[in-house]
């Protein structure tokens, strides 16, 4: 197991200065949509307190959580796993395996009881006892139970762990299930998405190595900095979501001026996740820019929430061009029945002040008809 220093030690070992380490600050902070003083206080952490131990565990899932964590940019990966955190175990990448590999998680669970962070990729599988998942012997969900107890916090990666994703809809025969209903001692943190973007992953362990505690979360769990928005809020086919501007078929005209693709089953306006802000692969592209709508995968129950492609119920839209004509008649109409009330009160006005001067019953009308 390597031995626990802080971030900084680390780095000025391998070379790095300190102006270059002052700027990984900047941008990582820059990239977590935090403001610079923030920067100096991830510099002052990174300086002074120990690599945060994590295990790494997984159940059922395809790894897709993984190769995405592996592609990050922003921080790189190799400076997260080489210098932020000490990646204690992590039975995909990790060299040590068999009863080395099961040794690591008794060392550090008696080590650093309460220190460190347990993240997990996949759900346990409770039917027939777990028998549907077995690591190192034993059912995943006892492991799972047990590497729990002495953790500090658990991070629930992707929406297998933080939902059950396809390995829970129905009719789920092998009953996997959600991180938090199996753990309910510990505070879990939800990283959804299949997979969560690469630097989500790697933000939220930023987070949690520079200041020393959780990020905070949204009603389900999930970091607020980066599920608070909707899809669709920055998506940059928003503008023709509000002129009325569809796809109506794969590949027809509309798709090719990238017009909205709400009409083709896109989730986007009920998904709340960072895909049209910080996108995929370095920044590049989302799945929208590639010509995909959102399928929800950040979402619970996604799998069982109907097809990808039907389109969403109940989402009110503005539509600009389509109603050009009524909106201007309206205002016109507005401003027309204005300017006739305007008129009529001008009129009351004149008569009134006009009986003033006449009536015969106002002494002072009186006099001045005299």
């Amino acid at each position: 197991m390597a031995a626990t220093e802080t971030f900084y030690d680390v780095i000025r070992r391998q070379g790095i200065t300190r102006r270059s380490f002052l700027k990984f600050c900047s941008l990582t902070a820059a990239c977590l949509g935090l403001g610079s003083d923030t920067a100096a206080a991830m510099a002052e952490a990174l300086e002074s307190k120990e690599r945060v131990p994590v295990i790494w565990m997984h159940g059922l899932e395809c790894t897709c959580c993984s190769e995405s964590f592996i592609r990050s940019a922003h921080p790189l990966v190799k400076d997260v796993i080489l210098s932020m955190i000490s990646l204690d175990y992590d039975d995909t990448i990790m060299a040590a395996a068999g009863h080395q590999a099961e040794a690591i998680l008794e060392e550090t669970r008696e080590k650093y009881k309460g220190r460190y962070v347990l993240a997990v990729e996949g759900n346990p599988p409770l039917s027939e006892g777990g028998m549907f998942c077995i690591d190192g012997g034993r059912p995943f969900v006892e492991k799972l139970k047990w590497m729990a107890e002495g953790a500090l916090a658990v991070i629930a990666w992707g929406t297998c762990a933080s939902s059950g994703c396809v390995q829970a809809a129905k009719p789920n025969p092998t009953e996997a299930t959600p991180i938090d209903k199996v753990i309910r001692d510990k505070p879990i943190i939800k990283v959804p998405g299949c997979p969560p973007i690469a630097e989500v992953m790697t933000g939220v362990v930023t987070f949690i190595t520079t200041f020393g505690k959780l990020p905070e979360l949204d009603h389900q769990g999930r970091p607020k900095m980066f599920y608070s928005q909707r899809i669709h809020d920055k998506c940059y086919r928003r503008a023709h979501f509000d002129a009325g501007q569809f796809v109506e078929e794969w590949d027809d005209e509309g798709a090719r001026k990238g017009y909205c693709l709400y009409k083709m089953g896109c989730k986007g306006p009920t998904t709340y996740n960072a895909c049209s802000t910080v996108r995929w692969n370095g920044g590049v592209s989302f799945p929208i820019q590639s010509g995909h709508g959102c399928i929800g995968c950040s979402e619970q129950n996604f799998w069982d929430a109907g097809s990808f492609y039907s389109r969403l119920s109940e989402v009110s839209q503005f539509g600009v061009e389509a109603t050009a004509d009524q909106v201007g008649m309206t205002a016109a109409g507005i401003v027309g029945g204005a300017i006739a009330a305007h008129a009529a009160i001008t009129a009351v006005k004149q008569v009134t002040a006009k009986r003033g001067k006449t009536d015969p019953k106002d002494g002072q009308g009186q006099e001045r008809s005299r």
